[in-house]
């Protein structure tokens, strides 16, 4: 604690005589940081990413490769050993320089909820996606005790999560399977996929649920008799740890193909957030229930431990509903939905 307010009172000192120290540390810090997720890479695809002109992106570089951080080659940029040591090395300061304890502090309190981790930066460039995923992972960890149950539903954050997990758990008898069916779209996105990654980083065991989520109301009631489904299924009702991506209701009805007069209902009641099925408005009330595979909302109150990972500023209101849902919930956000929360 002492440290990070001399840390703080340093960094007020330098921006009184440098006021453009922070931001260009925070440029050069997000190019490194970049180049390091995505290497290598040209410097066309890294201004494109990070919405820069090229020509200042040719500049910075220039900068950095002098410093011996970068190296270029015909296949593009990469990090020598001490750029990554930098990167890895600055990362508290960044931390440290946009306040994050105190923000999640503050978002606790607002909104009521067990704990908060908020990564610096928004979800929008990849590498805030991929610390997002690293810190899911490692609360993960935290929580895992021998025949634990995880379940885990699909979406491009979840699999930021599976990627997150690196190292395998000591604990006996851990199964990873998938809390709903599948909605389609890329493979690597689906719930068993990210299922199965997740387990094969955690060295433990994984079942599949061969359903979709998307089917009728009558080919659901048939699959769901199935032996295979059953046995997938009712070790979902018994999950302990939990970890969910939190949507949009009007992105997701779309996704979902719910048809117009779904989505009409949807936005005459207000609905604004979706999570595994269930479609929930400002107040956190449930306003319309999809027929799916996999976790209910009355078995979601149950879990012992509930991960919700989700950032961008456009999903801030659905974060702080899904919040109203679970007092006990770990939220893991991008620091943009953050702010979008906490000034509103």
């Amino acid at each position: 604690m002492k440290e990070t307010t001399e840390i703080k009172e340093i960094i007020q000192l330098q921006k009184k005589i440098v006021p453009e120290i922070q931001d260009i540390l925070e440029r050069r810090y997000n190019i490194l940081k970049n180049i390091y997720v995505m290497q290598p890479i040209g410097r066309r695809g890294l201004s494109n990413k990070l919405s820069i002109g090229e020509r200042i992106i040719r500049g910075e570089v220039e900068v950095l490769k002098n410093q011996n951080l970068v190296e270029v080659s015909k296949v593009g940029m990469s990090l020598t050993n001490e750029g990554k040591h930098v990167v890895e090395s600055l990362q508290e300061f960044i931390y440290i320089l946009h306040d994050i304890d105190n923000m999640e502090e503050r978002l606790e309190k607002k909104l009521g909820i067990t704990k908060v981790k908020i990564v610096p930066g928004s979800i929008e460039n990849q590498y805030i996606l991929s610390d997002m995923g690293k810190i899911a992972a490692n609360i993960t960890h935290e929580y895992i005790q021998d025949n634990t149950i995880i379940g885990v539903t699909g979406g491009t954050t979840m699999e930021a999560v599976s990627k997150g997990i690196t190292r395998p758990t000591k604990k006996k008898n851990v199964i990873v399977v998938p809390a709903r069916g599948g909605i389609g779209g890329r493979v690597e996105r689906q719930s068993n996929t990210i299922a199965a990654t997740m387990a094969k980083g955690l060295g433990c065991q994984y079942e599949l649920l061969h359903a979709s989520d998307t089917l009728g109301e009558q080919a659901l009631e048939s699959i769901l008799k199935d032996p295979e489904i059953k046995k997938v299924t009712d070790i979902i009702k018994a999950v302990d740890i939990l970890i969910f991506g939190i949507g949009r209701a009007d992105e997701m009805s779309k996704r979902r193909e719910l048809g117009t007069d779904t989505i009409k209902k949807l936005n005459e009641r207000g609905a604004v957030a979706e999570a595994f099925g269930y479609y929930f408005n400002k107040d956190g009330e449930i306003v319309y229930e999809m027929k799916t595979v996999g976790i209910s909302f009355k078995e979601f109150t149950k879990v012992d431990v509930a991960i919700a990972v989700a950032g961008g500023a456009k999903k801030a209101e659905a974060i702080a509903t899904i919040a109203k849902l679970k007092k006990s919930m770990i939220l893991v956000t991008d620091e943009v939905a953050a702010l979008e929360i906490l000034n509103n």
